[in-house]
């Protein structure tokens, strides 16, 4: 069966997909965006972004099409934003040097999706807190991230086990994403970790900034323990900011939302929220490809 001639309009539209994949996925290098898109040259790029496309046939424009120009559907296409940059910064400062920080961001700032980034890196331990953990059931989880069978133990016996894992590795790291929902009773066992690990292991506490507003009301109050978790976390909350108006339109456009119009209004929209940025990307999408189908 005869393949169907891609039309000078499909054409353009690949081509204009595959400038937006330069600039925002590639870092505006042709050459770069060449060595990761399979079998298509720096050569071919140039001419397809450039209007010359004579020599260039109809399967080398499928094949850009395929990589470049995202659907309905489709693996929704990340991309480093500030916001996540530094919060990778922090993360491998932690790391290296053993530092203990609180870190606080919005939520849809990308926090999970850094997270996700590091999870599985050797000597990294990301836990997901929930309201539900009680000490036994966070030490549980903790275990469990670094491999380790918790079954049995007391909760003195777990935190032994933790303590005694993360001595024997290099550089280790700890992460307590989501950190404000632990009661009190396992907020606590932060200053134990810390008390412990001491110049030995990097911890983060990063959550929304009610664990900021959370700290500075248990000392208001003189809570048990509170002085002591804001002495360790440096007596400061480093805050994340919001995604940019350019992170945000790189974002948009590189999972294919290419109308000026339609992205000014997904940021209006949104509000900062990239979690609410890639369903009305979504959502935009569909309405285009409903549109394209009548």
């Amino acid at each position: 069966m005869t393949k169907e001639a891609i039309s000078t309009e499909t054409k353009q539209q690949i081509s204009e997909a595959l400038s937006r994949y330069v600039e925002t996925i590639a870092g505006g290098s042709a050459n770069k965006a060449s060595k990761m898109l399979a079998g298509i040259s720096n050569a071919y790029i140039s001419q397809m972004i450039n209007g010359k496309w004579d020599a260039i046939s109809d399967d080398a424009w499928r094949n850009v099409q395929k990589q470049v120009s995202p659907r309905v559907g489709a693996e929704w296409v990340t991309i480093e934003t500030k916001a996540t940059k530094l919060l990778g910064q922090l993360f491998a400062d932690a790391q290296e040097y053993a530092n203990t920080f609180g870190i606080i961001a919005e939520a849809g700032t990308g926090k999970t999706h850094t997270c996700s980034e590091w999870e599985g890196r050797d000597n990294v331990y990301i836990v997901s807190c929930a309201e539900f953990f009680n000490r036994k059931t966070f030490l549980a989880e903790l275990l469990r991230k670094m491999g380790k069978d918790s079954g049995g133990y007391t909760v003195g016996e777990m935190m032994a086990h933790v303590i005694n894992h993360v001595r024997k590795v290099d550089q280790p790291l700890i992460i307590l994403d989501e950190a404000d929902k632990l009661t009190d009773q396992v907020f606590y066992f932060f200053i134990t970790l810390y008390n412990q690990l001491e110049s030995k292991c990097g911890i983060i506490l990063l959550a929304t900034d009610f664990l900021e507003k959370r700290v500075q009301r248990g000392l208001r109050l003189n809570k048990k323990g509170y002085k002591e978790i804001y002495s360790r976390l440096g007596r400061k909350f480093i805050e994340i900011p919001k995604p940019s108006l350019s992170d945000q339109k790189a974002l948009i456009q590189a999972n294919g939302v290419s109308d000026p119009y339609e992205i000014t209004r997904i940021i209006n929209e949104a509000e900062g929220d990239l979690r609410r940025v890639k369903r009305l990307v979504h959502a935009q999408l569909r309405k285009e490809g409903k549109n394209a189908a009548q």
